[in-house]
């Protein structure tokens, strides 16, 4: 008998029988999916079969398990820019969500010197700094830190990030001449996990920017992505970096 006829392990049968769902639409994007116990009873097997399936379903990115709130069928992984300095609100509404964020630090201070040395600044001297969590239907989707430069942003602590964002106030006020990107996939610290709702075991994409306006360094950015719903893509143009 070949293996075609061989019978479906019970998890692979779970697998197959919510893929179908998807695929033929009775699933649709941000649909909840059955939970391990009503799939362990609808299938009369364990829980750990089911997480099993789930578990698997998952790392295909075919769905999304947010702890403490549910699992979800997964939307098509949108384009998170990379290149091209774009707003996290105009992202989330292009792949047809809806934005909303939470200030959880805007405050002025004194640059270490680290943050001196990244912006081209001295130990000691001021800098604003903003950590804001961005979400899509109330979901942690981008955890944004920014460090700015107060001369090419004066009144950067002003703003009302609740209703613009950053970028949108920033590429307003000190036009970007030029931006340098660098790429890596990192492990989540613990708080922004719990931020983005996601586990432990789960991969982060950190993209780490400095812009430069009015000839001089103008942003240092870190922003930290769920990898499993992102990929980071570029195109360069002129008009990118204008």
């Amino acid at each position: 008998m070949g293996t075609s006829s061989r019978p479906l392990a019970l998890y692979e049968q779970i697998k197959q029988s919510l893929i179908r769902e998807m695929d033929a639409g009775l699933l649709k994007p941000d649909d909840r999916v059955p939970s391990e116990t009503q799939l362990s009873q609808s299938f009369n097997t364990s829980r750990m079969t089911a997480n099993r399936a789930l578990k698997e379903l998952a790392e295909q990115g075919r769905i999304v398990r947010i702890q403490g709130v549910g699992t979800f069928v997964a939307r098509p992984k949108p384009d998170a820019a990379l290149l091209e300095i774009k707003s996290i609100a105009r992202e989330i509404a292009d792949w047809g969500g809806i934005h909303s964020c939470e200030v959880l630090l805007l405050a002025e201070e004194s640059a270490n010197k680290e943050i001196a040395a990244r912006l081209n600044l001295r130990p000691g001297d001021t800098v604003f700094h903003s950590i804001l969590l961005h979400k899509d239907r109330g979901v942690g989707v981008q955890y944004s830190e920014r460090f700015i430069n107060p001369a090419v942003a004066p009144a950067y602590l002003d703003q009302d990030y609740t209703r613009i964002t950053p970028s949108d106030y920033l590429l307003e006020t000190a036009p970007v001449q030029a931006a340098e990107h660098v790429i890596e996939a990192v492990r989540c610290p613990a708080h922004v996990l719990k931020l983005l709702g996601l586990d432990a075991a789960e991969p982060c994409l950190r993209l780490t920017r400095r812009t430069w306006s009015f000839d001089r360094v103008a942003t240092y950015s870190t922003m930290i992505f769920p990898g499993f719903r992102y990929q980071l893509k570029g195109t360069f143009n002129r008009r990118s970096i204008q």
